[in-house]
């Protein structure tokens, strides 16, 4: 068990936590038990009342109130006396923090697992930035394309293995808990995902009726489809439609440089970063569940 003064603890996670903005991370200040220090201010609310993540302006809306700003995080740490740590906030900006938690305890060894996964679905795990949890396990980081609908898991991808995806936060260094205190055990820049690993984190892609496979020449058609129902997104749907249009051009068995090309350009021409928008799509040619046409 670790012992420290609440005004230690304080101190140290608004060092650290301002460290962490100094690399471009978004923070917010958590408490002892690893939760958001600010009380919400919608807590005496009516259960029907809708849910807020900050558009009323007020602090106390957790990783929703992360921020890259100093100014705006002294005013955070200001309002969470009893701060012992700090959050990361994942998905922000447009190299976005994705974060593998990896438990080691009760018999589950997350890091043996990862090891297993990669092995299975043929793609190797990089050197990356690495927090050692007072637990004993491995906060893993590294950077996804901007707009991946990586979302929270716990378990999903192997025992052990936790994802902290878009919305959700990692615990940052430095952070006091009573069971000890979060630190790196691998000091280095956090490295791209693995596209492996990405196509295993992505949702299945929207239930639609597959394209029928075609003959050579036809195939061509049902590429343009697909690129019109790119170049048909919805706001907040451009990358989850370049993922399902991928994996369903990869099925008709067109040309991969042919899909590769029309599919990004088309994204591209919304605005998706090109280097994403191709990630994206590699990742879909990498997805484990796709049949070969």
């Amino acid at each position: 068990m670790s012992t420290q003064s609440p005004r230690a603890a304080w101190l140290r996670a608004y060092e650290q936590a301002h460290q962490a903005v100094s690399h471009g991370y978004h923070v917010f200040p958590i408490g002892r038990g690893k939760l958001p220090a600010i009380r919400s201010p919608h807590r005496d609310d009516l259960p029907d009342t809708p849910s807020c993540r900050g558009e009323c302006g007020r602090i106390g809306h957790g990783v929703h109130d992360a921020t890259a700003d100093l100014k705006r995080l002294d005013e955070l740490f200001d309002a969470a006396p009893y701060a012992t740590g700090y959050g990361i906030a994942c998905g922000r900006g447009n190299e976005p923090l994705l974060g593998v938690d990896l438990d080691r305890k009760n018999g589950v060894d997350g890091v043996a697992s990862l090891a297993a996964l990669a092995e299975q679905h043929g793609f190797n795990v990089p050197e990356t930035t690495v927090i050692g949890t007072p637990s004993g396990g491995e906060h893993r980081w590294f950077t996804g394309p901007a707009g991946a609908p990586v979302r929270n898991s716990a378990g999903k991808l192997g025992p052990g293995i936790d994802v902290r995806g878009y919305g959700g936060y990692l615990v940052g260094p430095g952070s006091w808990t009573p069971k000890g205190v979060y630190r790196f055990a691998e000091r280095r820049p956090a490295a791209e995902l693995p596209d492996g690993l990405l196509a295993l984190m992505l949702p299945p892609p929207p239930s639609r009726p597959r394209p029928v496979l075609l003959p050579g020449p036809r195939r061509g058609a049902a590429l343009v489809g697909l690129v019109k129902f790119v170049l048909e997104a919805p706001e907040g749907q451009l990358n989850n439609r370049l993922y399902w249009s991928a994996c369903r051009a990869y099925e008709t068995g067109a040309d991969p440089v042919s899909v590769s090309r029309a599919l990004v350009a088309a994204a591209v021409s919304l605005g998706h970063p090109e280097r994403a928008a191709e990630r994206t799509v590699t990742s879909a040619r990498n997805a484990p569940t796709r049949t070969s046409a």
